[in-house]
């Protein structure tokens, strides 16, 4: 557990401390990826605890690699159905989560207007707009670009992330600094880097990445390394 900015925490998980086997060991937090849901659920309680919350402190999303933000409040969990793939809000103890395996988890906060959020960029996800789509939801409820803090989570590298050509000319078309090379020479996508991009774009200077590739990360799970596996996530909340 880390601190953001000023009265904001965040949590990146692992792989270790949970109760899931097989494919999913252990503290997979994802319930759509085929493990035991009375033991994702126990994970997800396990990592409340570890952040001094319970489980309805945690608004999970329904992520759909869309660009749909949504505002989280005491009622999230009355409203399973809804999905999206960012959420903020301006309720002190409840955290935005977001689950990933390659995808990039991006965190933001402004202190001042006391607004946190937390969106979920994939390749579509990032190509379509989903952070810069997070920041206008925010600025629109109060928060200020020059005041807003970033992180960027772990997600699959470039040099790892191998795609058809044809993909890489449709995504980089629109967001071009997300365009590369893998380290085999063939064409690849650096969802970390569009999204830097995407940020600056947007007026964000402090913005901060923890570089961990997640198909090189023994500690992380990736769809692209394994498979069949489970969610890590990551995770902001206001202090109270």
């Amino acid at each position: 557990m880390s601190q953001l900015c000023a009265g904001v925490r965040y949590l990146v998980t692992g792989r270790d401390g949970g109760a899931s086997n097989g494919p999913f060991s252990s503290l997979n937090l994802g319930l759509a990826v085929g493990d035991n849901p009375a033991t994702v659920l126990s994970n997800r309680a396990r990592v409340a605890a570890s952040c001094g919350l319970t489980s309805t402190d945690i608004a999970w999303m329904r992520q759909v690699h869309g660009t749909v933000v949504r505002y989280a409040d005491a009622g999230w969990l009355e409203r399973p159905g809804e999905s999206c793939d960012a959420v903020f809000t301006d309720q002190a103890g409840l955290a935005l989560a977001v689950q990933v395996a390659d995808c990039v988890p991006v965190l933001v906060a402004d202190p001042e207007a006391r607004l946190a959020g937390a969106a979920h960029a994939g390749r579509e996800g990032m190509r379509a707009g989903v952070v810069p789509a997070l920041i206008a939801a925010m600025v629109d409820a109060g928060a200020k670009v020059d005041r807003m803090h970033a992180l960027i989570g772990p997600g699959i590298c470039g040099g790892c992330y191998e795609v058809p050509e044809q993909m890489h000319a449709a995504v980089s078309a629109v967001v071009p600094a997300a365009s590369c090379v893998t380290r085999s020479g063939t064409a690849g996508l650096d969802i970390a880097a569009g999204v830097r991009d995407q940020l600056a774009r947007a007026g964000l200077a402090a913005v901060s990445h923890d570089e961990r590739c997640t198909r090189e990360s023994a500690d992380l799970f990736s769809f692209r390394r394994d498979g069949e596996t489970g969610r890590f996530a990551a995770l902001v909340w206001l202090e109270p």
